[in-house]
């Protein structure tokens, strides 16, 4: 049954479909058809459409999510970034923030940086704040 629909589609009604198709015999025609023509080429215009870009798409650059360059691979991967906080004594200055992305261009010095890296990655790595107790 199902392949019997599939036949007549393909010998009966493709072909008379393909017939009445306005096609123009040179391309200044195409400009010449009026938006009815355009309507009756639209879905053959699609399909050539489709069938093009799954032609052509094994061959177009991927966006790569790289998980191979994650930095933090099993420390709080629940939080959507990891900062922790030391308290030391004997800071020179009240809080001192450290990069661990290793993408700082002020590195050890944190400029966040790694908010792109964790963008490009998937990753959640944050800084290193160090805070000295104000008494």
């Amino acid at each position: 049954m199902v392949l019997e629909s599939i036949t007549m589609i393909i010998k009966k009604q493709l072909p008379a479909y393909l017939k009445r198709l306005p096609l123009p015999e040179s391309i200044t025609g195409f400009a010449k058809l009026t938006v009815s023509e355009w309507l009756h080429l639209l879905p053959l215009l699609g399909v050539l459409a489709l069938l093009g870009y799954l032609t052509i798409r094994p061959f177009l650059p991927k966006k790569k999510l790289q998980k191979d360059s994650l930095i933090n691979l099993k420390i709080q991967k629940e939080n959507p970034k990891v900062v922790n906080e030391i308290d030391i004594e004997d800071l020179k200055s009240t809080n001192a923030c450290y990069c661990r992305c290793w993408r700082s261009k002020t590195f050890p010095v944190c400029d966040k940086s790694h908010i792109k890296h964790n963008e490009l990655t998937g990753d959640n790595v944050g800084p290193l704040i160090l805070k000295k107790k104000v008494s």
